[in-house]
């Protein structure tokens, strides 16, 4: 890595724009033609030698706002011009502008203005920004950040990530595309800079003018501070399945604070352990020796053999949780999950029990997770730890949250589709151990296939990037934020940190990390739901197969919107379907049979699809329609005579082969197949044969074509995250 010597520095915490322009040139920055003068006579020579009209501006390490202060005359038609505009500008000097000078410029022309910039994120770190707009930047606030350093396909999804990535990827009004590759350069050359200069507190480049497809810096502030602390290097996690294995499959658990009553947390965790028949040993504390549920308890810790367990979960009142620790790890627990509130949650006197609770945990040696938390679920140990239901059937997910709530939001979703949890945790308050941690041990864990997580704040943005950048590397990650509209305060010495709020930068870095950003709790579900149970997209090409003319035209819409790729339907799909129905059928994509498939025809059709290569993906719409059909039928009182029974039999056992029909296309061909209809709801009271056919299946039925349109493209964003890092 280049080493640069500092510039030097004014007493004003800004470089002149002069000096801003060659230190980013230095990294790649195209910067406008210019020439530092000091009187009338030389300002009408450089015109003259730059070519006129030119821009002339007042220049001075001290002068951060040339615009608010009419420091810059623009358009400036020939020497004449240009000296008089000089001896203008001087006179507007002032003291606290430091050693000035006149900049002379050149003028850039271009109808498309970019700006980017540098800004270092308090949570993140070093963050580097692209927006559309110049000077109308804050008002289109079309922009994307990205965490520094940055390699050529981060700041390639950067550009891709701008709402109207059009205007710099396409032709605009007569003048050719941006050179994507040069623009990409700039903005890892500020990644670079970032690092190899840690006393740059920001950097400000607004406009870039694109002319002839070329991105030019004209304006540049560059804002220097006390430098940046080193950032962190990477964790050894060697460690991190041993660390955690006492909490997820402990051989067994102390339940600190079983009470007889049955609304207090001690009782439910202790019910919700034996009621889902944890096979390890359970050791109830009650200071009275109470029997419940039909077990002894235990007084006192001291009372348990040694070695018996290696979890406690706490819902003791939290000014004994500090001996209770030391008397756990005495008889050799581990681990220990904190349900009992009245900590940091309540202001500064809990900040102070909580602060001492976390000592004491790394004083022994033990993992410590809330407090104020709800509880930790391990499917695979049936070990229901928890004070609020659900217990979720098992799966390939594993889920942590910053809100307990939002643990059960995912585990009732889990119950409802089917699609299992192999973990789950609320951090509590993430006193010692945070949402970073768990995933650095869902990263490692051979029995989760899926990361989904719900968060609100960052304590450890260094953390937190290492985690998701080596979770997203072999695993998909869905996350939920919450928050985004309660913006933290920082600093906006400049124009790119004024536009720094502390989602837009989380979404920037959360999509440069690979990890997929869910608008709803619904939908981070489903997410994580359909990459749990389908294999993941070569491509974006798609079709849609449909029962019904309709529902196909809005899918079509959603796949466009989604920016997926509707293929043309292939030559021989299409003499493929002309063999199986009459040739009323659609002949296009969306597929419509138009009633014309016999019993054979979809599993049929299904198995063509996605045996083409040239299909990547396939959107199955309508099914459950016959078993909807055939409930109305088999509920009337005229079933089952009249050859009721025979046709409700024959409509339920159909909709069950279409859902076997999906997923066995889906896994013989390796490629995914989503089948959605609002049956799944509508339906939900008598179980339809079609989505329960589905849940059967180990497959996720989604409401909507637009919720699995929606989930499809959440996993194409991953294939070509996964497919970037091996072209890497």
């Amino acid at each position: 890595m280049t080493q640069h010597p500092p510039i030097p520095v004014s007493p004003a915490p800004t470089l002149s724009e002069r000096a801003s322009h060659q230190l980013l040139a230095e990294y790649g920055v195209v910067c406008a033609r210019q020439a530092l003068v000091a009187d009338s006579e030389a300002a009408g020579r450089a015109g003259a030698e730059i070519g006129f009209p030119v821009a002339v501006k007042l220049c001075g390490a001290g002068i951060a706002h040339k615009t608010e202060r009419n420091l810059v005359r623009l358009g400036v038609a020939d020497a004449a011009a240009a000296a008089a505009a000089t001896a203008e500008l001087q006179r507007l000097a002032r003291p606290e502008d430091g050693d000035v000078g006149v900049l002379v410029s050149e003028m850039v022309d271009g109808r498309l203005e970019l700006i980017v910039g540098l800004v270092r994120d308090p949570v993140f770190g070093p963050c580097v920004m692209l927006g559309l707009g110049g000077i109308l930047t804050e008002a289109l606030r079309d922009v994307v950040f990205a965490s520094a350093p940055l390699d050529a396909s981060d700041a390639h999804r950067m550009i891709h990530g701008l709402r109207a990535s059009h205007l710099v990827t396409e032709p605009f009004r007569g003048e050719p595309a941006v050179d994507v590759d040069a623009l990409a350069r700039i903005l890892v050359g500020l990644g670079r800079l970032a690092e190899e200069r840690p006393d740059v507190a920001s950097v400000d480049v607004n406009p870039l003018i694109v002319r002839d497809g070329v991105p030019i810096a004209v304006d540049a502030l560059v804002e220097i501070g006390e430098p940046a602390a080193p950032r962190r290097t990477a964790r050894d996690t060697r460690d991190v399945i041993d660390r955690f294995r006492p909490l997820f499959h402990p051989r067994g658990i102390v339940v600190a604070g079983v009470s007889t009553h049955p609304g207090k947390f001690g009782f439910v965790t202790f019910h919700n352990l034996k009621r889902f028949d944890y096979g390890g040993e359970l050791f109830p504390i009650n200071r009275e020796g109470a029997e419940v549920l039909g077990a002894a308890t235990y007084r006192g810790v001291a009372d348990i053999p040694d070695g018996a367990a290696d979890l406690v979960f706490v819902c003791t009142p939290n000014q004994v949780n500090v001996p209770l620790l030391r008397d756990c790890a005495k008889k050799g627990v581990r681990a220990a999950f904190v349900a009992s509130g009245g900590y940091r949650e309540i202001g500064e006197e809990g900040r102070a029990l909580e602060d001492e609770l976390v000592a004491t945990a790394d004083e022994l040696g033990m993992l410590l997770v809330g407090p104020n938390g709800q509880g930790v679920i391990s499917t695979d140990d049936a070990m229901c730890a928890q004070i609020v239901a659900p217990y979720p059937p098992p799966g390939r997910i594993s889920v942590v949250s910053q809100s307990g709530n939002l643990v059960s939001s995912f585990l009732n979703y889990a119950v409802e589709s089917g699609v299992g949890i192999s973990k789950a945790v609320s951090c509590g308050n993430s006193a010692q151990t945070t949402l970073a941690d768990f995933l650095d041990y869902y990263a490692a864990d051979p029995q989760t296939d899926v990361g989904l997580g719900y968060l609100e704040g960052i304590s450890d943005g260094d953390h937190f990037i290492e985690s998701v950048r080596a979770f997203t590397a072999i695993k998909p990650l869905v996350l939920v934020k919450g928050g985004a509209a309660a913006e933290g305060a920082r600093a906006a010495a400049s124009h790119t940190g004024s536009l720094a709020s502390d989602d837009r930068v989380f979404d920037g870095v959360a999509r440069q990390l690979g990890a997929l950003r869910a608008p709803t709790v619904e939908e981070a579900y489903e997410w994580a739901a359909t990459f749990a149970t389908q294999p993941l997209p070569r491509g974006r090409r798609v079709v849609v197969f449909t029962t019904a003319g309709g529902w196909g035209v809005l899918a079509a819409d959603a796949c466009s919107a989604a920016g997926l790729e509707l293929v043309p339907l292939p030559q021989e799909v299409r003499a493929g379907i002309d063999e199986l129905v009459p040739a009323r059928w659609s002949r296009n994509n969306p597929i419509d049979l138009a009633g014309g498939e016999t019993r054979d025809t979809i599993p049929a059709v299904l198995d063509l699809l996605c045996g083409h290569p040239d299909i990547d993906a396939v959107i199955h719409l309508g099914i459950g329609i016959q078993a909807a059909s055939a409930h109305v039928l088999g509920t009337g009182d005229f079933y089952p005579d009249h050859g009721l029974e025979r046709i409700v039999a024959f409509h339920e056992k159909q909709d069950r082969r279409y859902a076997a029909a999906a997923r066995e296309a889906s896994e013989r061909q390796g490629k995914p197949v989503l089948s959605a209809t609002e049956l799944v709801v509508t339906d939900s009271a008598y179980g339809n044969a079609g989505p329960e056919g589905l849940k059967e299946e180990g497959r996720l039925c989604y409401p909507s074509a637009h919720r699995a349109v929606r989930a499809l493209r959440a996993m194409v964003d991953y294939a070509e995250f996964r497919a970037g890092l091996g072209a890497a």
